[in-house]
Order: structure tokens, then C-alpha cells, then sequence
């Protein structure tokens, strides 16, 4: 039964999309039909094969190793202050330094291996491969690769060159693709609170949810003079060391925006219950959308005594960003208050950028490349956001489908 609610909401997801789409006539169906395939085989293999089990485990090991260097320097630089333990003698942990710092380390090894043309090279060729396959042009491609790497706005100035390019139609995939995915330079933050196996399998599940869902509402058909894609001048360090330190600063402002953030959107969040609980006593705003995105959650799998907990969450996120959400969610596990079906689905969704605040980003981010085309962001700002929603709840489903 789950997997017919499941394959039902996969179903309306794309029904949804359909619908909004600006041009129906010429949705690449053979390309979505593609990267669906991949999603479904990608999703069985890590999540039900002992090799591809293996595989994460391996990848979760990598990201543990660095963690525990990038905890080696906020060690070496806090010293007790970053060490501090409870009553009990047990070691106390604090996001900003558990957490959040490790970013820098991160944001480091991305600009050296930027610099040094690994990773550009890398993401270069799994993009062609990717529009080779799925019929797609090769800049939404490589930037729907890139943005796994980077954040938002490093993704969008990767392909500054080509914006000149871009039509309405590509803008909106491309950005969609900017706000559906991750950064990698966070995504140690991540595991260090949520189980390292969904972060790292929602990946690329919402790698293609955001091209797929991007496809379809906004489908572009390129000329090939107009669809060249150009790394040669991603990295602006000059040295090696030049690229550590870019990395080192780029991280160091990641992790306090990312904090700054939480103070405001947590205590915005408490300030919104305070007044609601003046006029409902005991009701929250998370409850509210618990009960509001229920429906939604029902139909990705989760169990019923466990609805309106995950519509919260999920509700949690688009209001505010993930990591408040994954703050929540991470205190349910330790609580082990929900079921593993429920972390898996829920982790899932937590894991891309889709929120209001990702809106003002991005629109940002173009308006700096191209003032025009920022414009033209900022009008589709919200239909940006539900595809990328959509695409979340494509992503998580497909999850749920496995567990």
C-alpha cells in the first residue's frame, strides 16, 4: 500500500508540474522518463545492495575523517572553549563549534580542488554525460552538477559567462537547481546531525528532482552556438595558498551567516508562537503546518501517528531554512521519537535549499551577474520556490519507496 500512496504522490508531483509549466507542448518526457529511471536505480542500489551500502559507509568515513581534522583546527584555535563538558563529565556539544566551523575546513578543500581544475573537470564531464543522456542542454546540466559542490551563489557565478545566453526558461532551471540542491561545504554540518546515509543519498536524488521538475515547468530547446559550457576561469586564486585562504574565508563567512541566521529565524520562530499561544494556548506555529503539510506526508509514506511531527518539519524548512528544522529533527532521533521510515523521508526533504530566504538569495546573486535577469528571477521568486518544494517532495517519496 505504501508503495502505490508512494507512486500516487510521485504521480501528482509531476501533475503539478505539468500544470505550471509555460510551455507544454515541448516537455522533454523521454529525458524526465530518463532521470526518474535514475533516481528509482540510484535509490535501490545504496539503500538495498550490500555493495552500494558499502559504498556510503565509505563516503560517511571520508566526510568523518574530515571532520575530525576540521575539529582538530577549532580545537587548536578554541582550545577548552570548544571542549567544554557537562555535570556528568561527558562532553557537551555546541552547534557553532561542532558544527558550523567545520564549514571552513570544507569551503577549503572545495577552493583548492577548484583551483587545482579536479573538481571543475569532474563536474564538467558527469554534465555532459548527463545531457547526453537526458537530451538536456549542457549549462543546465553542468549547473544542476555543480550546485551538489557549491552553494547557491557559487554554482550561479559559475556560469556567469553563459548568462548572457540564458532565456527565461533556462534562468528558471538553473535556479531551480541553485535552490533544490546543497552545498558541499555543508554537508559535514549535516552529518554531524542527521544519519550520514539519507544526506548523502539525497544528493543526487535532488540533483535530478530539480532538473526534472525544472524541465517541466519552464522546458527550453538551445541552439548549440548557444550551449557551451566554459571552466577555464572558475577559480580566481592565483596560487595554491592563495586558494586555501579564499576557501578558509569563504567557510568562515558561510558559518556565521548560517549562524546569524539561526538566531534570527529561532527566535523569530519563538516571538510567532509566543503570540500565537497568546490567543491558542498550547498550539504552535509548527503545529499548524504539521496539520497543513499532513496530507502531503501521508502520501510520501510516512506513518499516520507520525504526520503531523513531519509536516512540521517540512513546513519548519520552507518557513525558516533546514537546518532549524534539522535541529528539530535531530532532537526527535536522539528522543528516538519517530520511526526510521520517518528519518529517512524526512531527512530527505530537509537536505536542498528550498525555503522563502533561498528566494532573496538567488534573485540577489543574479541581480550582481545581470540586473535584467535578476529582475526577471525576483517575478518568478515563488513558482521558483514550489518547484523546488516539488521537487523535495519528489526526492523524499522516491526515498520512502526503498525504506
Amino acid at each position: 500500500m505504501d508503495i502505490l500512496f508512494g507512486l500516487l504522490a510521485i504521480v501528482l508531483v509531476l501533475g503539478i508540474a505539468f500544470l505550471m509549466s509555460n510551455d507544454r507542448k515541448n516537455i522533454n518526457y523521454v529525458g524526465i522518463g530518463v532521470m526518474l529511471v535514475f533516481q528509482l536505480a540510484t535509490t535501490a542500489f545504496f539503500f538495498n545492495t550490500t555493495i552500494g551500502k558499502t559504498i556510503i559507509t565509505a563516503i560517511s568515513a571520508g566526510f568523518n575523517k574530515l571532520i575530525e581534522f576540521g575539529k582538530g583546527g577549532v580545537g587548536f584555535v578554541l582550545g577548552n572553549v570548544a571542549t567544554k563538558t557537562m555535570e556528568d563529565g561527558s562532553p557537551a556539544s555546541v552547534f557553532f563549534f561542532d558544527v558550523l566551523l567545520i564549514i571552513i575546513f570544507f569551503a577549503t578543500i572545495l577552493s583548492v580542488l577548484t583551483y587545482l581544475r579536479i573538481l571543475p573537470l569532474i563536474i564538467k564531464y558527469i554534465g555532459a554525460f548527463i545531457s547526453w543522456i537526458t537530451g538536456l542542454p549542457k549549462v543546465e546540466s553542468f549547473n544542476a552538477v555543480n550546485s551538489m559542490f557549491f552553494g547557491q551563489s557559487e554554482a550561479l557565478l559559475a556560469i556567469k559567462s553563459q548568462f548572457h545566453h540564458l532565456s527565461s526558461n533556462r534562468l528558471y532551471i538553473v535556479s531551480a537547481s541553485a535552490m533544490g540542491s546543497v552545498s558541499a561545504s555543508i554537508v559535514g554540518a549535516y552529518l554531524g546531525m542527521l544519519p550520514e546515509q539519507y544526506v548523502l543519498v539525497a544528493i543526487p536524488l535532488n540533483m535530478f528532482s530539480a532538473l526534472i521538475l525544472g524541465s517541466m515547468i519552464a522546458p527550453v530547446k538551445v541552439k548549440k552556438e548557444d550551449d557551451r559550457v566554459d571552466i577555464k576561469d572558475v577559480s580566481g586564486a592565483k596560487s595554491f595558498f592563495e586558494a586555501m585562504g579564499n576557501g578558509a574565508l569563504d567557510g568562515g563567512k558561510i558559518a556565521l551567516i548560517v549562524a546569524a541566521m539561526l538566531i534570527a529565524f529561532i527566535a523569530s520562530l519563538n516571538l510567532v508562537n509566543a503570540i500565537i499561544q497568546s490567543v491558542f494556548a498550547g498550539v504552535t506555529l509548527q503545529m499548524i503546518l504539521g496539520y497543513i503539510l499532513a496530507p502531503i506526508a501521508f502520501l510520501m509514506g510516512i506513518p499516520g501517528d507520525e504526520l503531523v511531527q513531519a509536516g512540521s518539519l517540512m513546513g519548519t524548512k520552507i518557513v525558516t531554512n533546514e537546518f532549524v528544522a534539522m535541529l528539530e529533527l535531530q532532537s526527535l532521533i536522539n528522543d528516538s521519537a519517530l520511526s526510521e521510515k520517518t528519518v529517512g523521508v524526512v531527512s530527505v526533504f530537509l537536505t536542498s535549499f528550498a525555503n522563502f530566504s533561498s528566494i532573496g538569495i538567488i534573485a540577489g546573486t543574479v541581480q550582481g551577474i545581470d540586473p535584467q535577469k535578476g529582475a526577471t528571477v525576483s517575478k518568478f521568486g515563488l513558482k521558483l520556490l514550489i518547484g523546488a518544494t516539488l521537487g523535495s517532495i519528489l526526492s523524499a517519496t522516491i526515498a520512502g519507496l526503498f525504506l
